[in-house]
C-alpha cells in the first residue's frame, strides 16, 4: 500500500484559486528553499536572493490570479524558470554598460556609428546601451539567456552549460547565433542611421 505524501501541486493551485491562502502557503513552504538556492547560485548575494525570492512568489500570485496560468502538472519547472529569469534580469538591470564582444573580437559599442560621435557623452552612451539592451531582448530566449549569462554575469561556458542543462557546444552555438543575430540588427540600425545622418 502506497503512502500519500500530501496534496499534489495542481490540487494546491486549484484550492488557492478557489480562495485558500493556506494552500498557497503550503506551495511556498514546499519550494522556497529550492527557489532561494537556485537564485543564490546565480546572484551570489544573500540579500539580493531574498528580495528576488519575494519577487518570484509575487509573480506566481499575479499569474495564478489571472487567466494566464496554464502549466497544469508542470508547476515546479515553471516556478524554477521564473526564478532563473528574474535572477538573470537582475544582472541586466544592474550592469549599465556590458562589454558584449562580437564574434570578430570587436566590442558591440564600436559597431554603432553614432556611438563614435562622442564616446564621453554619458547621454549618448546611455542611449546606445539602452538600444543594445532592446536588441538583446528581441533575441530568441535561449540565445538571450546565454548572452546575458556570459556578458552581464561573466560566467564561463562551463558554468552556463551547467546552469542551463545543455552541453558546452550547445551553449557556444547559442552564443554564436546570438552574436550573428545581434550584428544583423546593428547593421540594419546603422544603415537607417546613415540615411538620417547624410540626408540632413
Amino acid at each position: 500500500m502506497s503512502i500519500r505524501v500530501g496534496p499534489k501541486d495542481s490540487e494546491l493551485i486549484s484550492q488557492y484559486r478557489n480562495g485558500s491562502e493556506i494552500a498557497f502557503e503550503r506551495l511556498v513552504d514546499k519550494y522556497k528553499t529550492k527557489v532561494y538556492t537556485t537564485i543564490l547560485m546565480i546572484v551570489k548575494e544573500q540579500g539580493v536572493a531574498e528580495d528576488l525570492l519575494q519577487d518570484v512568489f509575487v509573480k506566481v500570485v499575479q499569474t495564478l490570479n489571472s487567466d494566464r496560468y496554464n502549466e497544469e502538472g508542470k508547476f515546479q519547472p515553471w516556478l524554477m524558470r521564473i526564478a532563473h529569469n528574474l535572477a538573470i534580469d537582475h544582472f541586466r538591470k544592474m550592469k549599465r554598460y556590458p562589454m558584449v564582444v562580437m564574434e570578430d573580437g570587436s566590442n558591440v559599442f564600436n559597431t554603432l556609428h553614432f556611438a563614435e560621435q562622442n564616446v564621453e557623452d554619458v547621454k549618448v552612451k546611455d542611449e546606445t546601451y539602452a538600444l543594445v539592451r532592446q536588441l538583446i531582448e528581441e533575441l530568441p530566449e535561449s540565445q538571450k539567456q546565454v548572452l546575458i549569462m556570459r556578458h552581464y554575469m561573466d560566467l564561463s561556458f562551463q558554468e552556463i552549460a551547467e546552469q542551463t542543462g545543455v552541453s558546452i557546444n550547445t551553449a557556444l552555438g547559442r552564443m554564436r547565433y546570438a552574436l550573428i543575430n545581434l550584428r544583423k540588427k546593428l547593421k540594419q540600425i546603422n544603415i537607417a542611421y546613415d540615411q538620417i545622418f547624410y540626408d540632413k
